[in-house]
């Protein structure tokens, strides 16, 4: 800890070069949280559809990419479609496309699993005043699948936050490239990723702590 230059964790460090990529870090979180829920939201209902045709590549979609580490998927998608469409996508785009479509399968379960927690008697319920699928769903089921998994998909997003230094590999400007940036201008790496670590656990562990807090308002609502 002798050779540390706490100087270096100034407010000025902050404003020049993190806020920036904590900007985009948490745009990509809220973008990529919203299209994966609705993308989950679709496989899920796929895959409890019962409909083969529906069920088979839902499946397959889903445990590939639960199967595949994340970093390998925003490195091809930013190396391979470029291309294939013949021009360069950027990397920002590339990896709200890829952060949507990798966390949609992680969304997919928690869904899933939210939409089975709730009871059989309450779809039968729908159906006998005369609902369709669509409407027993979107007005009785999904509702309260979203009130029950709300502190998994929260949980579910902190996890996605601190995913988004991913992004750093293919060159986004993101919360960790700020940190890394400044320590390179200032020749002080070992002090940048140190507060970078310190920002990602107070930010992440606060999050946490009010996930839990909810959760337990939850449990007292039930």
């Amino acid at each position: 800890m002798g050779g540390l230059d706490l100087s270096f964790f100034s407010a000025e460090i902050i404003s020049n070069f993190v806020i920036k990529g904590l900007i985009f870090s948490i745009e990509l979180t809220i973008v990529a949280t919203i299209g994966g829920v609705l993308l989950g939201t679709v496989l899920a209902l796929m895959r409890l559809s019962g409909n083969k045709l529906l069920m088979v590549p839902a499946t397959f979609y889903v445990n590939g990419m639960r199967s595949i580490p994340l970093v390998m998927v925003i490195l091809w998608f930013f190396l391979l479609v470029p291309t294939i469409i013949g021009r360069p996508i950027g990397a920002e785009l590339s990896a709200t496309i890829t952060f949507i479509a990798f966390e949609a399968a992680y969304f997919s379960e928690i869904m899933r699993a939210g939409i089975q927690s709730i009871p059989r008697g309450q779809v039968h319920a729908g159906q006998a005043v005369g609902m369709t699928y669509a409407q027993n769903m979107r007005l009785v089921v999904l509702p309260q699948a979203f009130r029950n998994m709300l502190p998994v998909l929260l949980t579910q997003t902190i996890i996605l936050f601190q995913d988004t230094s991913l992004v750093y590999a293919i060159g986004a400007y993101d919360l960790l490239k700020g940190f890394v940036t400044a320590g390179k201008i200032y020749g002080r790496p070992e002090e940048a990723y140190l507060l970078a670590a310190v920002v990602y656990f107070v930010m992440c562990f606060s999050l946490s702590f009010l996930v839990k807090r909810l959760q337990a308002k939850i449990a007292i609502i039930r």
